[in-house]
């Protein structure tokens, strides 16, 4: 492959959605396995899977997934410019909002905006889950143990992690 036209097709592929990732990194996750796999076709579903694993078994941000991508197809130029091109676009837009509303978030137009975003986020967020149990072949059992998850877990917001994890376990191990 083109570095150059790799280095292009990855820009393309992650600065829109960096600009449109409300509720954070998991919330473009479909967007880039649709653009990696499907679209661009440079992984297949399982090597897909096991890049979001490994991105999600590091520490840092859900987002380091495009970093992966770009170092597995091009080394580090391509994690490079992929990395660049999911936070920095984001980053700056996020200034320029928080310079233009900082005096506005007493008013009345800052809350419904805020409001607004909200359930953006919480979409693209489920979209995400649900794309990466399609694509792991958990089938029903996934969904209803990822279904059961956030269930738990908008009862117990402070659940820590490690706790629910093993009540996964357990779930798990008895069916």
């Amino acid at each position: 492959m083109d570095d150059d036209d790799f280095l292009l097709r990855l820009v393309l592929l992650l600065v829109p959605l960096s600009l449109v990732s409300f509720g954070g990194g998991s919330s473009i996750l479909a967007g880039i396995e649709r653009g990696a796999v499907g679209q661009f076709g440079w992984f297949d579903h399982d090597e897909f899977l096991s890049l979001f694993a490994v991105s999600r078994a590091s520490p840092g941000p859900g987002t380091m997934l495009a970093t992966l991508i770009g170092w597995r197809l091009q080394g580090w130029p391509g994690a490079v410019v992929a990395t660049l091109a999911v936070y920095l676009p984001s980053s700056v837009l996020c200034y320029g909002i928080h310079r233009m509303t900082a005096r506005g978030r007493d008013r009345r137009w800052f809350r419904i905006l805020r409001t607004g975003l909200a359930p953006i986020g919480t979409g693209l967020i489920i979209a995400g889950v649900v794309n990466i149990v399609r694509i792991s072949g958990a089938g029903p059992l996934g969904l209803a143990m990822s279904a059961g998850s956030f269930a738990v877990l908008l009862v117990w917001p402070g659940l820590p992690l490690p706790l629910l994890l093993l009540g996964g376990a357990v779930v798990a191990l008895m069916l």
